[in-house]
């Protein structure tokens, strides 16, 4: 089996730092696919081994940690006199100790679903910034080292469905992020330097539900940055630059897509979302409506609408939301395998490769570790004892998880 290495390009395109021993700067990390290969990670613990830290932490949120210079950085909302604070804390990786604590935004509490927080979207890391993420209740940049706020955007409000969800991505000086409500959905671009809003773009798919959480996925083809971001209807493909579209490829009445796409050489991976998911394989160097000419191949058997499927060399892994772990041919699609991670189900978080193994957590708070291959192979099975719908940040001995009342370093 062969592992292949970041791309280098990736790096250059978002400015966020290499796989350093912890650094874990956004949703899926460093290389946005949930990969941590050099990490040295355990493969047993539970509610009381391997815990190098656990800590109380108000609120409740299933966005991920992101980590960075020693440091980890949450989102969460507070219920605080019938309205909600939503905030950014600070730890020291270390130990736990907190750092600083801020208020962002107050709300009042509107309704979302009962899967769902009032926040989701996980924070990203650059450069000394923290830029953390609302969705519909707005976004802000803050200094990371004292939590002091640089700027908040709060124009762009939207009627959400469900609630907030997708993370945003940077690239050259721009914050991107879908907006995906109850109607005229969009994809917007902020300026970093001040949040100020570059460009736009409106959907344009018609379908009956235009609600989804997708967090965007950057690439490059033929040297040139692409934004990939699956929404209802269609997976489509801008421009960084300006928000131009590309290509789209069309998936029907899809909706309430949450998995985050995945690409490998030429190809991205996009899950469709309610009522039946569907995992299609889509070239990436055409324009216009792609739908017909650049499908490599689709399946539609126990595909993740929540969680994102990982790549892992020339195979691709993904589990639906009861736990069926499948295992396919990244090039043609075809299956190796489809076998049960546990008896529960209610998986939500996104696996991640560390160390040589893929780890699959439930909301439960199971973690099942799988050695990678086209045979099912089950390491061990962990129980953590505590619910949880967030995916794990890993840092280069273990990880750390939040879970609904604590922030946890897991490790040797």
């Amino acid at each position: 089996m062969t592992f292949r290495p970041f791309s280098l390009w990736f790096l250059v395109l978002t400015s966020l730092p290499l796989a350093a021993a912890d650094s874990w700067p956004e949703f899926r990390g460093p290389s946005a696919d949930g990969h941590a290969p050099e990490a040295k990670v355990p493969t047993l613990w539970s509610a009381t081994s391997k815990m190098r830290w656990k800590i109380p932490v108000e609120g409740k949120a299933w966005s991920s940690p992101v980590i960075a210079d020693g440091k980890v950085y949450v989102t969460t909302a507070v219920p605080k006199d019938a309205k909600l604070s939503l905030k950014a804390l600070c730890f020291e990786l270390a130990d736990g100790k907190q750092v600083w604590e801020r208020t962002v935004f107050e709300k009042a509490e509107g309704a979302i679903h009962a899967k769902n927080s009032h926040a989701s979207p996980t924070p990203v890391y650059a450069e000394g910034k923290l830029y953390v993420h609302f969705g519909h209740d707005g976004t802000a940049a803050l200094n990371a080292g004292d939590g002091s706020i640089l700027w908040t955007q709060t124009s762009l409000s939207y009627a959400p469905v469900h609630g907030n969800g997708g993370s945003p991505v940077l690239h050259d000086g721009k914050l991107i992020f879908s907006s995906d409500g109850e109607a005229d959905p969009f994809i917007v671009a902020l300026s970093t330097a001040d949040g100020s809003v570059v460009w736009k773009t409106p959907r344009n798919v018609t379908v009956q539900r235009t609600f989804s959480f997708a967090t965007p996925l950057l690439i490059e083809v033929k040297g040139k940055p692409q934004v990939i971001s699956p929404a209802s209807g269609a997976v489509i493909a801008y421009d960084p630059a300006d928000g131009r579209e590309i290509w789209r490829f069309r998936y029907g009445e899809g909706y309430s897509v949450v998995p985050r796409p995945l690409h490998l050489d030429g190809v991205v991976y996009v899950c469709s979302g309610f009522n039946r998911a569907i995992l299609y394989a889509v070239k990436t160097d055409g324009t216009g409506d792609v739908t017909d000419t650049h499908l490599v191949w689709q399946d539609d058997k126990t595909v993740p609408k929540e969680s994102s499927p990982i790549l892992v060399g020339d195979e691709i892994y993904f589990n639906d939301d009861k736990g069926i772990l499948s295992c396919l041919d990244a090039v043609t699609g075809k299956e190796h395998y489809r076998e049960r991670l546990d008896g529960q189900g209610g998986y939500s978080a996104s696996p991640v490769f560390a160390g040589g193994h893929l780890y699959f957590h439930n909301g439960n708070g199971i973690t099942t570790v799988v050695k990678p291959g086209k045979t099912f192979t089950k390491v061990a099975e962990n129980q953590l004892g505590e619910y949880g719908l967030s995916s794990f940040a890993v840092v280069a001995d273990g990880f750390v998880i939040r879970t609904e009342g604590h922030l946890i370093r897991l490790g040797e």
